[in-house]
């Protein structure tokens, strides 16, 4: 958006399947009541609700209240964009954004990084530059910033905003598009390297709506990435609305066709304009929307009271300028808390969690995977974890008795069916002891009976 806007070690067991009939991404405990707060309630589905936070509003404590008590997900608003950590070149400064990481990790919530690269925001030095010299810029600014925060960012927005508005579908020109068409590609690769335990995401506003161009343009490029293993993990979905551009009809289609990629769907800025029974009706929809999409794994809105928000006069948020709870807070809090405990309600697609082999020991690795299958089709993400050692290799086998692979991510196969065997990519071969990397396939027929194995190479 603009300037003034915001701009753990595996259970040894030899394996444990946990398959939902309509679904899931989580289990969790059935909750003994109904949640009383968004967090709370969002966990009980295996997500999170989060908001954007802004370091010179936490002593304002009625604003840290409302903040400690209601959300599990913090995304520094303007505080960790470029401007901000990179001001003059090659010194970076991290303080203002280390007030909102340390408040949150202190309140035992996790952090969206938020975010790397963006044609807006850029500091001054960054503006004038261009071609090669731009480019190695921007590529360092996300390696840096990435790996002085690793281990501490559950997901980046790597680049934001970089698609056109209109009727094209295609790239916004900006001064880092015009550095080569594959600077995004470039940029996921350099997160990837530089934080491989963080979620690596595309963020983007006017992308709701599936019939129009721009999120088409969206769609092809991470079908490509995934297509081609570019390391993407999720699709972030600004989701600002108004009268002029309400909730559309089809909003829960576009998560889902997203996630039927084999990427998470996250609704990352999330504030609708209005009042009373229209704004919670409105607020309603998009909550259960994305309770209906099982790899929609969470909700952040733009601003905890309305006083908060990049704009104030819509009265876009849960709570109003005295943070009080507003109809919208309650009409989210019941979605939530009507969803299935540890389930999520789609009627296209079977969730199957697979995890496999006791404790590796030094040297060695496990596997698990994430299957989202539908009447003729699926798509598996499938998590590589090291043991007590590092990895500069590894090997998973599947076997898969009833589909055939048509697309793969991040890995390469020695077939299309039965028992294939996925080795390493060059960018994901070392995994860190304790940490995750993680490929994927999508295919025809049936992805039942994967069960992956993993061996170091």
């Amino acid at each position: 958006m603009r300037l003034t806007s915001k701009s753990v070690a595996l259970i040894p067991i030899i394996a444990t399947v946990v398959t939902a009939a309509i679904g899931a991404t989580l289990i969790a405990p059935p909750a003994a009541s109904a949640a009383t707060t968004l967090g709370a309630a969002a966990q009980q589905s295996g997500r999170y609700f989060g908001t954007a936070v802004a370091a010179g509003r936490l002593g304002d404590s009625t604003y840290v209240g409302i903040l400690n008590r209601e959300f599990d997900m913090v995304t520094a608003e303007n505080e960790m964009k470029m401007d901000a950590t990179e001001p003059q070149q090659g010194r970076f400064s991290y303080g203002n954004a280390d007030r909102i990481v340390n408040q949150a990790r202190t309140q035992g919530k996790r952090i969206r990084g938020h975010a790397l690269a963006w044609h807006s925001q850029q500091p001054g030095w960054m503006q004038s530059m261009s071609g090669s010299a731009l480019r190695n810029a921007m590529l360092n600014h996300v390696t840096q910033v990435a790996t002085y925060y690793r281990g501490k960012i559950y997901a980046w927005d790597v680049v934001n905003e970089a698609f056109a508005d209109g009727s094209s579908g295609g790239r916004r020109d900006s001064n880092l598009q015009r550095t080569g068409n594959d600077w995004i590609e470039a940029a996921f690769r350099a997160a990837r390297a530089a934080d491989p335990g963080a979620k690596l995401c595309y963020n983007d506003y006017n992308t709701d709506d599936w019939s129009h161009a721009k999120t088409q343009g969206v769609y092809r490029m991470v079908q490509d990435f995934k297509s081609r293993g570019v390391p993407i993990d999720c699709v972030g979905f600004q989701s600002h609305f108004n009268a002029q551009s309400p909730v559309p009809s089809n909003y829960q289609t576009t998560l889902q066709n997203f996630a039927n990629l084999g990427v998470d769907v996250q609704i990352t800025e999330l504030d609708i304009e209005g009042s009373g029974s229209s704004q919670a009706s409105n607020y309603d929809r998009v909550t259960r929307a994305c309770l209906a999409v099982a790899r929609c794994t969470g909700i952040t809105v733009w601003g905890i009271r309305d006083t908060d928000s990049w704009r104030a006069s819509g009265t876009p948020l849960l709570f109003d300028g005295n943070g009080n709870k507003k109809a919208a807070y309650t009409s989210v809090l019941n979605a939530l808390n009507s969803a299935d405990p540890g389930t999520t309600t789609t009627t296209t697609t079977t969730t199957t969690t697979t995890t496999t082999s006791n404790d590796p020991g030094p040297g060695g690795c496990t596997a698990s995977v994430s299957l989202n299958q539908w009447n003729g089709g699926f798509v598996a993400t499938i998590k590589v974890t090291a043991g007590s050692s590092a990895l500069s290799g590894w090997r998973v086998t599947t076997t898969l008795s009833n589909g055939t692979v048509t697309g793969s991510w991040s890995a390469s196969g020695s077939g299309t069916s039965g028992t294939i065997n996925w080795s390493n990519v060059d960018y994901n071969g070392n995994v860190p002891a304790g940490q995750s990397t993680e490929f994927g396939f999508q295919g025809s027929g049936s992805g039942a009976g994967l069960n992956p194995s993993c061996t170091a190479s």
